[in-house]
């Protein structure tokens, strides 16, 4: 067995590929549109994986575009999605300073959780050993859920 992607389904699918692609910083590996079925399919990997992943070797991240409206519910039961990240405060402070609410401060300088535009839950994991706690960080308080 083989775990090959997670699918989360995107309403604006513009907004949703600046959010994971210019914000968090995956890239994209293929799309796939189909007129006959009215979506677009669009794998991500993360910077670490993205040359097996063009392989078909490592885990992608799919977004899910329908294009006719639908209401979807549930981002917080669907879980989340993790990365595991270089510098977790320097990430944290990219995606503030792109408007993105930082839900769960990485206050103990190992772990955050940000939403995506559709309310689907990101777990940001510091690589390595935690940061040493730093401000503003270390007092920032939750907000939201996640």
């Amino acid at each position: 067995m083989q775990y090959l992607h997670t699918m989360v389904r995107v309403h604006d699918l513009d907004k949703s590929l600046h959010f994971y692609c210019d914000l968090l910083g995956l890239t994209e590996i293929s799309r796939k549109d189909s007129d006959r079925g009215r979506f677009t399919l669009v794998f991500l990997a993360a910077p670490d994986d993205e040359a097996r992943a063009r392989e078909e070797k490592a885990p992608t991240l799919e977004l899910t575009y329908n294009w006719d409206p639908e209401e979807y519910t549930g981002g917080r039961n669907f879980g989340h999605l993790a990365f595991r990240v270089d510098d977790i405060y320097a990430l944290c402070e990219h995606l503030q300073r792109h408007g993105v609410t930082i839900n769960r401060p990485p206050r103990d300088g190992y772990m955050a959780f940000v939403r995506s535009p559709d309310g689907i839950s990101i777990e940001l994991l510091q690589k390595g050993e935690p940061l040493p706690a730093a401000e503003p960080w270390a007092s920032m308080e939750n907000t939201g859920s996640w």
